[in-house]
């Protein structure tokens, strides 16, 4: 007998990190009865660190999901001020079995307010902005807190997919699907946390990023406040 259907929608925007997206869906496309769709807001093509993704279905046209997950990148803050966007957002998270995020998506699942009370991840440059939406911060790699899975930065969502994987089809067909992509991670170096990074490192990239915090902050605080008077 054919394993039940189990339809995986990952909503992308323009200024999406593709990894963010492309990390999970190679692992969840594997899991029994998976049907991955990728989708936008208008189904428009979306353009992600020089690759694009076509043929995307438009939000408004998925009857429902299974999980819904939302990727981060730098183009979450226009995201999350986008209304259209947000009611899909919405619409489908509150039929999902499983909601999730990673990197910066989480702040866009708590912009849809899906995340209050709720702990969460993010990418750990990002991860203070949490509480505007009444998020718990948390720094965990993976985090659940019952049907809300997020995961930390970027890479971390190929360990959120293994999580959600061993969630839905147990622990064995997880690691066997870690041992056929052979997801062994050892990195050359040692920098991939603010608490292992050299100190000159850090200080780089902060200097490199350091100008976007009043932009996402103010981004943040306008999706927070249209949540608040929603509410």
């Amino acid at each position: 007998m054919p394993a039940p259907q189990l339809t995986i929608v990952f909503a992308l925007y323009p200024g999406v990190t593709h990894l963010d997206f492309t990390g999970p869906q190679q692992f969840l496309s594997r899991l029994p009865g998976a049907e991955t769709i990728a989708a936008s807001a208008a189904g428009e093509p979306i353009t992600s660190d020089g690759l694009t993704f076509a043929n995307l279905t438009r939000l408004a046209d998925i009857p429902a999901c299974d999980v819904l997950c939302v990727p981060g990148g730098f183009g979450c803050t226009d995201a999350m001020n986008d209304e259209a966007f947000m009611a899909e957002i919405r619409r489908l998270a509150a039929g999902a079995r499983y909601v999730t995020s990673v990197c910066t998506g989480s702040l866009i699942l708590g912009a849809a307010g899906l995340l209050k009370g709720k702990r969460a991840a993010c990418h750990w440059a990002w991860r203070q902005l949490l509480p505007m939406f009444g998020a718990i911060p948390d720094e965990g790699r993976v985090v659940r807190d019952g049907n809300v899975f997020t995961g930390g930065g970027v890479t971390a969502g190929i360990d959120f997919a293994l999580t959600l994987a061993a969630e839905i089809a147990g622990a064995e067909f997880a690691q066997a699907l870690q041992l056929g992509l052979e997801y062994a991670p050892a990195p050359p170096f040692n920098a991939g946390r603010p608490e292992t990074a050299p100190a000159a490192v850090l200080e780089a990239y902060h200097a490199r990023v350091g100008g976007m915090m009043p932009e996402r902050e103010a981004g943040a605080k306008r999706a927070a406040d249209r949540l608040m008077a929603g509410a």
